[in-house]
Order: structure tokens, then sequence, then C-alpha cells
């Protein structure tokens, strides 16, 4: 494992990146691909390490989340049913990902214009049960799919789509988000280990930065922080990832 900086100084990067992301549901996935990018690790290495780190920061969130009852199972099923399956052909996937990144940096823009700049936190819906199905239904499967191929949980995607759609609450969303992420990851990384192998032991440092962030963060987000402050940390949490992606996008 080589790195053009400090191996500490990544670990720091990625304790307060796991921090801000579990407090809102989310794994980190995106900031940890961009960070490992710019800093020059193998583009073979990052999905695979990315997901990893997923595991171990929503494994935490969803236990603490759900402890708490902000999880809804008539919320998340819909999602997963689709999802799942497609994370794992996307993870066996080999297509460019650049494309992705603009789908994912464009979404980002239009989330942290939709938090910062709207004054209502949620689009009124005038639809049945069978409507919001049919929408979990198709977004679980394309957020699998580009999940599955980029490498990251697709979180970042369906926190902000929850609350947007104004499906749940900021709490239930960040439960919703953190228990997708993590079966998600597990689903693209098991196909991942399909096709490649790493030892992961050399990226111990990393996963321990982000378990205590994760429990940080995830206990702050459950019990703690309001519904309005959850939204601030995503939107802050959001502008971050597009200052990396955006790095990676026009610089690299």
């Amino acid at each position: 494992m080589e790195f053009s900086v400090s191996t500490d100084i990544l670990v720091v990067l990625f304790f307060i990146v796991a921090l801000a992301y579990s407090s809102v549901g989310l794994g980190g996935g995106s900031s940890y691909t961009a960070l490992m990018a710019v800093f020059g690790v193998s583009t073979l290495v990052i999905p695979m390490v990315s997901l990893t780190l997923n595991l171990c920061v929503t494994s935490i969130g969803s236990f603490n989340f759900i402890r708490n009852r902000h999880a809804r199972i008539n919320l998340i099923l819909p999602f997963l049913i689709t999802s799942i399956p497609m994370a794992y052909l996307g993870g066996s996937l080999k297509l460019p990902k650049e494309v992705f990144y603009w789908i994912l940096f464009i979404s980002l823009v239009f989330v942290a214009i939709r938090i910062y700049f709207w004054q209502s936190t949620a689009i009124k819906l005038d639809i049945d049960k069978k409507g919001k199905m049919i929408i979990s239904l198709i977004a679980g499967s394309i957020l699998g799919l580009v999940a599955g191929i980029v490498g990251i949980g697709g979180g970042i995607y369906l926190v902000p789509l929850i609350m947007i759609l104004g499906l749940g609450t900021g709490k239930e969303a960040a439960a919703c988000g953190s228990i997708f992420i993590w079966l998600n990851s597990l689903s693209g990384l098991i196909s991942r280990f399909q096709y490649n192998s790493i030892d992961l032991t050399a990226y111990v440092p990393f996963i321990a930065a982000v378990f205590l962030g994760g429990t940080i963060g995830s206990f702050m987000g459950s019990c703690k922080f309001s519904p309005r402050t959850m939204e601030r940390v995503l939107g802050g949490v959001i502008i971050v990832a597009i200052i990396f992606l955006g790095n990676k996008i026009f610089v690299l």
C-alpha cells in the first residue's frame, strides 16, 4: 500500500468523514472514494476499501437507529427489494466510472440547493401508497446499480431523496439510508470479491478510524440532533462531497 501523503492524515480525514456522514445515516463512501483517488490509491483498491468502510460505519449506524426505533420496515423494504440484486449486478460490471461520478456530482449539487435555498423541506406528493411503492422500487433499482458500479453504498442519494419526496422524517431517512448502505455495500463487495481480492489487513487503521467516527456520529444523529440540525449537517456533508468529487472530475 503506497500513499502520496502520510497514512496518519488519511486516518484523521476518514474519522471526520465517518463522524459527519454517520450522523445522518450515511457511510461516507463517496468521500472515501474521492479522498483515496486524490491521494493516489489504486482504482482497483478504492471500491473494495470504500465498501468495507461503509459496512463498518453503517453497522453501527443501523444498530443505533434501529435501537432508537427510527427504522421503518415499510419505508426501507421497497428500496431493498430492487437495490440488492442491482448492486450485485453493478459490482460485476466494468463500465466507465466517470459517467457515474458526473451523475453523482450533479445529484449532490441539486440536493445542496434543495436544502439551503428551498424553504420547504419536502415536495408534497399527491400520490397514493401504490404510487410511492412504484417510486421506491424504481429508485431502489437505479441506486443499487449505481452503488455497485461506483463502489459506494448509495445512501448519499437515498437519504436526501426520502426527505425531498416527503416519504419520511429526517431520522427515518437516516435509519433507512444506513440499512440501505449496509446491505448494498455487502452485496457489491461480495460481487467484487468474485473478480479480484485485496489484503484488507493493510487498511486496519482506516477501519478503526471510521469505526470510532461512526460510533460517535451515529449516536449523536440517532439521539441528540433535531431533524433540522440533521438536515443542515447533511447539507454540509454534501458540500464536502461536491468539493471532493469536483476535484476528481475537473482536476485529476
